[in-house]
C-alpha cells in the first residue's frame, strides 16, 4: 500500500508538471522519462493491487486464473522496467558522447517506444499461451487445479513449457545491466571521469582535511607563484594592473575547475545510484527465477519470489527520485508552482475594517510598494502642517 501511495503520487506529479509545461517535453531525454513514468502509474494501479489480492486471498481457494493473470503482469512490469530503463541509459550514452550528432533523433525515438511497448504487450499474453498450449488434455480438472507460482494449497505446474515467461525475464535482466554498465562507462569516460581515480582523490581529500591548511589555498597560492609576472622595471600602476588582471584570470581558472569536478562527482555519484537501485530491486527476484528454473517451484521459492517481487516494485518510488527531480528544469518549475500556489493561498482578500497582512519573503514588490505609500502619505500630512 505504501508502494501505490507513493509511487502513484510522485509518478503522477512528475506527468503534470511535464504537461502543464511545453518547454519540459521538448526533448528526446523528457520523452523517455515520460514514458517510465506512465508505465510506473500502470504498475501501481495494476500490477502492485493484484499482488495483494494474492497474499490475501486464502489458501483453499481456487486461484489458478488468478495467478495467471498475476504471473502476466510481474512479466509485463518486469521486462518493460528493463527495457526502458536500458533506453534512458542508451539516450544518456547519446547525448554525452555525440551532443552534437545524436542518433536517437525525435522520429526514431518515437519508433523505439513504439517497439517498448508492443514488446511489453505481447509479452504479458505469454503466460495465457503457455496455459493453453502445454496444458495436458487428459487430465484437465486436475491440471487446472494447479496454480501458477502462487502459494496455495495445490501442486505447482512442473513442466518447464510453463516457465517461458521465466526464461524471457533472466536474459533481458542481464542485457539491461550489461548495456547500462556499458553505457554509463562510456559516459564517464567522455566526461573524463576515471573511476579509479575517483576513489582515490576521495580518500586523499579525507587526508588533507585533517591538515590546517586547506588544499585549495595551497593550490592557490602555488599557482599564483607559478603565476606571477616577472620582475621588469615598470611603473607602479602598470605592476598593480598587471598583478590584478592576474589574479582575476587566475580566480576564474579555478572556479572553472571546481564546478567542472562537482559536476563530474554528480555525474559519477548519480550513475552509480542508478545501477545500484536497479540491481537491489530486480537482481533478488531474477536470481530466484532462475533457482525456480533449475531446481522446480517449491512453497520456500514461491515465498521468497513474492517478497522480492515487492522490492522490484519499490522502483516506482526511485524512480521519479533519479529521473525527474535531479534535473535542474524540472526543480525550477516545481519551485516555480509551489510558489504560485503558496502566494494564492496565503493572499487575503481586503475587507473592510479588515487587515491585510504582506509577506516580504513571498510578495516583496507589494511590501516595497505600501512603504512608499506610506511615505508618500506622511510627506503629505507634514505639508498641510507647514500650511497651517
Amino acid at each position: 500500500m505504501l508502494e501505490i501511495v507513493l509511487g502513484f503520487s510522485s509518478n503522477l506529479t512528475v506527468l503534470v508538471l511535464y504537461c502543464m509545461q511545453s518547454n519540459l517535453v521538448d526533448s528526446v531525454s523528457n520523452m523517455v522519462t515520460m514514458n517510465l513514468h506512465v508505465l510506473d502509474i500502470i504498475i501501481c494501479v495494476i500490477c502492485v493491487p493484484l499482488t495483494i489480492v494474492i497474499i490475501l486471498i486464502p489458501l483453499e481457494q481456487n486461484i489458478a486464473l488468478v495467478c495467471c493473470f498475476h504471473e502476466a503482469c510481474v512479466t509485463f512490469s518486469s521486462i518493460a522496467t528493463a527495457i526502458n530503463v536500458l533506453v534512458i541509459s542508451l539516450d544518456r550514452y547519446d547525448i554525452s558522447v555525440r551532443p552534437a550528432n545524436r542518433v536517437l533523433t525525435p522520429s526514431r525515438m518515437v519508433l523505439l517506444l513504439s517497439c517498448v511497448w508492443f514488446v511489453s504487450l505481447m509479452v504479458f499474453f505469454i503466460p495465457f499461451f503457455e496455459v493453453e498450449f502445454f496444458g495436458d488434455p487428459d487430465h484437465m480438472a486436475t491440471w487446472q487445479n494447479r496454480t501458477l507460482l502462487c502459494v496455495s494449497v495445490n501442486e505447482y505446474h512442473t513442466e518447464l513449457g510453463m516457465y517461458y515467461h521465466l526464461v524471457i525475464q533472466i536474459p533481458i535482466f542481464f542485457a539491461a545491466v550489461a548495456v547500462m554498465l556499458v553505457t554509463y562507462y562510456k559516459i564517464l569516460q567522455a566526461l573524463n571521469i576515471r573511476i579509479g581515480n575517483h576513489f582515490k582523490r576521495s580518500q586523499r581529500r579525507k587526508t588533507k582535511k585533517k591538515k590546517k591548511r586547506k588544499p585549495s589555498d595551497q593550490s592557490t597560492v602555488g599557482e599564483t607563484k607559478r603565476l606571477a609576472p616577472p620582475p621588469v622595471t615598470q611603473n607602479p600602476p602598470m605592476r598593480v594592473q598587471a598583478s590584478v588582471s592576474v589574479i582575476i584570470a587566475l580566480r576564474r581558472a579555478v572556479k572553472r575547475h571546481r564546478d567542472r569536478r562537482e559536476r563530474q562527482r554528480r555525474v559519477f555519484r548519480m550513475s552509480l545510484i542508478i545501477i545500484t537501485t536497479f540491481l537491489l530491486c530486480w537482481a533478488p527476484i531474477s536470481i530466484v527465477n532462475l533457482l525456480i528454473l533449475c531446481l522446480g517451484p517449491s512453497d520456500l521459492l514461491v515465498k521468497l519470489r513474492i517478497c522480492f517481487i515487492t522490492m522490484a516494485y519499490g522502483t516506482t518510488i526511485f524512480h521519479p527520485l533519479l529521473y525527474a527531480f535531479t534535473r535542474q528544469k524540472f526543480r525550477n518549475v516545481l519551485k516555480t508552482k509551489m510558489k504560485k500556489r503558496v502566494v494564492s493561498v496565503l493572499q487575503v482578500d481586503p475587507t473592510p475594517g479588515g487587515t491585510v497582512i504582506h509577506n516580504s519573503w513571498i510578495e516583496p514588490k507589494k511590501a516595497r510598494k505600501s512603504k512608499l505609500e506610506c511615505s508618500d502619505g506622511t510627506d503629505r500630512c507634514l505639508t498641510d502642517a507647514v500650511k497651517d
